[in-house]
């Protein structure tokens, strides 16, 4: 039994439930069980701010964020139309205060959410009962303040935090290392760990002599100080849970904030494609089947104001179902393949018909397999990129204020494909957590343009410092030459040296480069 109980929704809004939900299922959509709950705006704001999950364990900033979410609705900045969380059942979360057509939109929406959650490849390694494990995870973080004190631990989930994101994203679905376990009894491997080593009985004196150190014996003794790890690390979380030295609570809670990194983190690296799949579908539902005549205009005014497009911004949700829609218009005229790509004619391309009509089966497989970044690598061509208006922005240091700088069509998809490495966050590994035969923290940046910001980076040693209890180094490019920033519990100290060519390669890029 799921540790939260949902009240059923009224009769009219249970009837719009099982019409939307049929409709979905008659277009292909493939979800868990939905349960919808119907809450007020104060609820549903603090659910948000816990991420969705309304049994999260306690913290400061989920107050903070309930407390941005409240003003926004109240002075009528902004409001939340849907809420959805990737579980099995899936559950989702309705405002009481909006009207019915908003009702529709919303489960069209979130079926669409639904959908591709169970679907897409990226989720495949998530946690699908994540709502009873945050219950799970919540009770035992009350339990260790209320041993330990709340501020101790709410200072340490603090440190965790500003350091979630230093995981490695693609390891679920890549084997990193060899798996170790502690059940393996191999009887050879057993017999090599238990023999002995062959000595003669011999006085103190003559012991060096009769049993000299060397041959197996010697082989076994690495020379010099051990590295730690072997090679590379992009989990800088698994390597403190197994190196740095925590005590059990803290060893529990930063286990906590890890499982619940790598649960969000397909979010982050889906957002463009989650949320356009989503529009999409809500979309085609509600123009086919969800609006009376009376709904047409509240449901337009409501729509267009998701896909509103901000000068200073990228809108997922616009991108996502433009791009949907361009693959299923492409697929379904054949403009795909070599005789599509080798036509100069720009009249022809435009015209090019050869109804394929393969454009529904063509998102259907796209959505299962890609994320935000090979779909922006595969899909984004130049003529979508000048229909959309799409361009590469910059920051103008003698106006200060962020100006166009290119509409070029390879500057755009380079920049939108950096902002998607690795969900737009900066690639760092631990290199040596013995550093200098000190057990001192060693890691490293790769550099791929983009400078890591000096102040944050300051923040993350002072946590890795709290939780390593040794100085911490972290290795990087700024202004064009290879510098060191460490610290050591007390001072920051930042050692620059010449200037080197640290231009990332495709499968730095793609997180695939050697020693992760």
């Amino acid at each position: 039994m799921p540790l939260h109980e949902l009240a059923p929704l009224p009769p009219d809004l249970a009837a719009i439930q099982v019409e939307i939900e049929g409709i979905a299922r008659s277009y292909g959509l493939d979800f868990f069980p939905t349960l919808f709950e119907l809450v007020d705006a104060d609820r549903l704001n603090e659910i948000a701010a816990k991420g969705g999950f309304p049994t999260r364990y306690p913290h400061w900033r989920f107050g903070m964020e309930y407390d941005q979410l409240s003003k926004q609705y109240n002075y009528g900045l902004g409001k939340i139309y849907e809420l959805v969380i990737n579980n099995d059942p899936c559950y989702a979360y309705l405002m009481r205060s909006n009207m019915p057509v908003d009702q529709r939109l919303v489960m069209a929406h979130v079926y669409g959410h639904c959908d591709f959650f169970k679907c897409n490849a990226w989720f495949a390694k998530t946690n699908r009962k994540m709502m009873d494990e945050t219950a799970n995870h919540g009770s035992r973080i009350r339990r260790y303040m209320d041993e330990f004190g709340v501020e101790p631990v709410e200072e340490f989930i603090d440190a965790c935090s500003s350091l979630d994101n230093l995981i490695d994203i693609h390891s679920p679905h890549i084997k990193r290392r060899e798996e170790c376990c502690r059940y393996d009894f191999d009887p050879e491997k057993e017999e090599k760990r238990k023999k002995p080593a062959q000595r003669f009985a011999a006085k103190s004196y003559m012991d060096s002599f009769i049993n000299p150190r060397g041959g197996e014996q010697a082989q076994e003794e690495p020379e010099g100080p051990r590295r730690v790890p072997e090679r590379p690390e992009r989990d800088v979380l698994l390597f403190l849970l197994e190196q740095a030295p925590l005590m059990a609570w803290q060893h529990d809670v930063l286990s906590i904030l890890r499982e619940e990194a790598y649960y969000f983190a397909p979010q982050g690296q889906t957002k463009i494609m989650n949320e356009g799949w989503a529009s999409y579908w809500h979309s085609t539902i509600m123009t086919r089947h969800g609006l009376s005549p009376a709904d047409f205009i509240c449901y337009c005014d409501h729509h267009s104001g998701t896909m509103a497009s901000s000068p200073d911004r990228l809108n997922p949700y616009k991108l996502g179902i433009e791009l949907f829609r361009d693959i299923e218009d492409r697929w379904n005229r054949g403009a795909f393949g070599k005789d599509f790509d080798d036509c100069d004619d720009a009249r022809e391309r435009r015209e090019w018909n050869t109804h394929a009509g393969l454009g529904r089966d063509k998102i259907f497989e796209v959505r299962r397999t890609h994320n935000d970044l090979t779909f922006i690598d595969t899909f984004l061509t130049l003529d979508f990129v000048r229909e959309q208006r799409l361009f590469k922005f910059g920051w103008n240091e003698s106006a200060e204020q962020y100006e166009i700088e290119s509409r070029a069509f390879p500057k755009v998809k380079a920049q939108l494909l950096a902002s998607l490495t690795n969900a737009g966050r900066p690639i760092i590994d631990v290199v040596d957590g013995n550093y200098r035969n000190r057990g001192e923290l060693y890691l490293e940046h790769r550099y791929t343009g983009v400078e890591l910001d000096t102040r944050e980076a300051q923040d993350t040693l002072r946590n890795l410092n709290l939780l390593w209890k040794r100085p911490v180094h972290i290795a990087t490019a700024l202004e064009g030459a290879h510098a060191v920033l460490s610290f050591d519990g007390k001072e920051f100290e930042i050692e620059k040296g010449e200037a080197e060519d640290s231009s990332p390669s495709l499968e730095d890029l793609l997180g695939h480069g050697k020693g992760n």
